[in-house]
């Protein structure tokens, strides 16, 4: 049995994380419904949406990391809250998503994750959260409705992948500001 203490640390993603991000996000696209990209990103593909994710404000990006002895290792998942709409009423809407690494599922990597999410969002301008989970996805439900999202609705075969129509439930938590 090792004695070495294995960690999780849940920081901001950054440009370096680039890579990893692209090659966890290709697996749902390659392997799941999860996502309806239907083709794999190259990391420079993908750097406009990791620029879409400051530190702060509405929309963020946070990592999970396994943290070892002082060595980081593997990101371990992923959350991210992002714009709902376009249209400017919409702003105080965000959606938002957690995508674990293959292996990492079942670990608390995704309550770990949402929970730092929504502490980050607390002081925001944030009236609503909304996910879209594909289904079936009873891990995904689990989760969402731990952190209080309620149902609100499914959209009812509105994606074709892998040459079969997804059903996509909304579900939606209200958040701390009113104003």
């Amino acid at each position: 049995m090792s004695s070495e203490l294995t960690e999780v640390q849940v920081r901001p993603g950054v440009e370096g994380d680039l890579a990893a991000l692209t090659d966890l996000y290709n697996h749902y696209v390659r392997e799941t419904p999860i996502t309806f990209d239907t083709a794999v990103f190259t990391p420079e593909e993908r750097r406009p949406w990791l620029l879409s994710h400051p530190e702060d404000g509405r929309h963020r990006l946070l990592v999970a990391q396994e943290h070892k002895e002082g060595t980081f290792g593997p990101i371990l998942g992923y959350a991210t809250s992002s714009p709902f709409r376009v249209k400017a009423a919409y702003d105080t809407s965000v959606e938002v998503t957690v995508y674990c690494a293959p292996g990492a599922g079942g670990r608390g990597i995704g309550t770990l994750l949402y929970k730092a999410l929504f502490e980050a969002l607390a002081d925001e301008d944030v009236h609503r959260a909304y996910a879209g989970i594909t289904q079936p996805n009873e891990a995904s439900v689990r989760l969402h409705t731990r952190f209080g999202f309620t149902y609100v609705g499914t959209y009812k075969e509105v994606g074709r992948k892998f040459g079969s129509y997804w059903d996509v439930a909304w579900y939606e938590k209200e958040l701390g500001r009113k104003d």
